[in-house]
């Protein structure tokens, strides 16, 4: 039976398409038109010769949206909004990150300008790292909010209390959904009236019901009167609307919605909660013509949905449920696989298979998940990056978006059930345009429905890749000793 259409605003439905190759696409960074001189001066100092395809062709269009200064006023056209989906590791982040710093460069006086909102502690502390190389020196402020430090220290830190009212000490806020909210409803002077960029990564994410309430609530506060005695009114921000004499003649901060994910949804639907206004789609995800011999062209995969690294091999293992601990104590000790990171669906499940690894002794292994702190989970990433640990057994939430250095195989230890999770789980590997290897232990019975939500999303290039009962035999002696150590530790 034919499959029914969506109808797909223009916007999605002809996107501007970027390049899918990282390697063989790199721009040198001088040759993107518009950088100032002294972020190419920081890139440089940053080992950044060169920007990935998404950087190159994102950058100039977020500085040309705010080619008329910040503060548009008469005459200056609304900036459209951007959305961005490129694979993990393709380099979203510094694609926000040069242009806004660049873009606040000649503020006058601090007000939070730019907002980021992310899904977890790890990816906030993560970009603003990033934000905070590239201001370095520019007098630009950024403020990580994550509910890491308490509630009254982020106020602090936030705003300051003059005897002329309250005054911003962010031009910069990094912060999960949880803890900005908070701060929206209970730290006074606290204001997003002069916010001119919202950027939802992982956007896919903070749409889907959970969050969808904190994104209403930053728009709420943006376009909120301020109560000072009126002297603001010049400045108001009045809902976008119908533009009449009236509205054109004061000046009026746009507030541009950024969004990325390596999933963006193509729900229509879906996006319209986001109120866009005119967005400009940037993709890696788009059907390649392949023309055959005999000159004709093909569209092939039209429905790609997605887009993996390029040097991404993916494999999977046919298993049984008794077999699945042995496989990967096979890959680790047998195959002497390095730097794993591997999937579990729970946190408890990820934590019962650290302890039995750990029982059965040889592996250097860690967990990483939410039940540590976050202090732990830093150290635990280092030591992964340094080589001190050699498998990492995490869970979904914890991973999603985190850039971990030089992962070789992504083990995915329970097939995942989403066609997303699958991809932001092997995207941890084979970043950047390096290479690396996926490889999925699928029970039996799960076999068909996995093979075919990869088939669905446009994924054909899996492998089947048994491994003989044989090949597990010498180690159930012993992993049978290491489930009896459990037992005992457990009770």
């Amino acid at each position: 039976s034919p499959q029914v259409q969506p109808f797909l605003p223009q916007w999605l439905a002809q996107p501007k398409r970027v390049q899918k190759r990282i390697k063989d696409n790199l721009c040198p960074i001088r040759d993107v038109p518009g950088i100032h001189p002294r972020l190419l001066k920081k890139l440089q100092m940053n080992g950044i010769e060169s920007f990935f395809p998404v950087q190159a062709e994102v950058i100039p269009a977020i500085l040309q949206s705010a080619s008329n200064g910040y503060l548009m006023g008469r005459g200056g056209y609304r900036p459209k909004d951007i959305c961005v989906s490129a694979p993990t590791g393709s380099g979203k982040t510094l694609a926000f990150v040069i242009p806004i710093v660049q873009v606040l460069l000649d503020r006058v006086v601090c007000h939070v300008r730019a907002l980021v909102v992310l899904p977890t502690k790890e990816l906030a502390q993560q970009v603003s790292k990033v934000f905070n190389v590239y201001t370095d020196g520019t007098g630009l402020k950024v403020v990580l909010i994550t509910g890491q430090k308490s509630f009254a220290k982020e106020q602090e830190m936030l705003v300051q209390k003059k005897v002329t009212g309250y005054c911003s000490l962010a031009d910069i806020v990094v912060a999960t959904p949880g803890r900005l909210t908070d701060h929206i409803r209970q730290t006074p002077g606290f204001s997003l009236t002069q916010l001119r960029f919202l950027i939802i990564d992982e956007a896919d994410r903070m749409i889907d019901d959970m969050h969808q309430n904190c994104l209403n609530q930053i728009v709420k506060a943006a376009f909120q009167v301020e109560d000072d005695s009126g002297s603001n009114m010049l400045f108001q921000r009045t809902k976008p609307g119908p533009i009449t004499a009236a509205s054109s003649c004061s000046p009026q901060i746009p507030l541009q919605k950024l969004l990325f994910s390596a999933t963006l949804t193509q729900d229509p639907e879906k996006l319209q909660q986001l109120d866009l206004f005119q967005p400009r789609l940037f993709t890696s995800v788009y059907s390649e013509k392949k023309t055959l011999g005999d000159g004709t062209e093909t569209e092939q995969d039209a429905n790609n949905k997605y887009t993996l690294p390029e040097g991404l091999s993916q494999c999977y293992v046919p298993c049984d449920l008794n077999s699945k601990p042995l496989l990967l104590l096979y890959f680790m000790l047998t195959m002497k696989f390095t730097r794993v990171l591997c999937f579990a669906n729970s946190r408890e499940a990820s934590h019962r298979l650290f302890l039995l690894v750990r029982a059965f002794g040889g592996v250097m292994v860690a967990e990483f998940s939410s039940r540590l702190p976050p202090s732990e989970r830093q150290r635990t990433i280092k030591e992964f990056e340094q080589g001190k640990i050699q498998l990492l057994i995490s869970t979904d939430a914890t991973a999603r978006g985190i850039d971990v250095k030089g992962v070789n195989y992504v083990i995915n230890y329970d097939a995942p059930q989403f066609i997303r999770t699958y991809i932001h789980r092997v995207g941890r590997t084979a970043r950047a345009g390096k290479v690396g290897v996926a490889f999925s232990l699928v029970l039996r019975i799960q076999e068909r429905r996995f093979l075919r939500m990869l088939r669905d999303a446009g994924i054909r290039d899996i492998k089947k890749h048994p491994v003989k009962g044989k090949s597990l035999k010498p180690l159930v002696q012993q992993y049978e000793g290491a489930l009896c150590k459990l037992e005992k530790t457990v009770k």
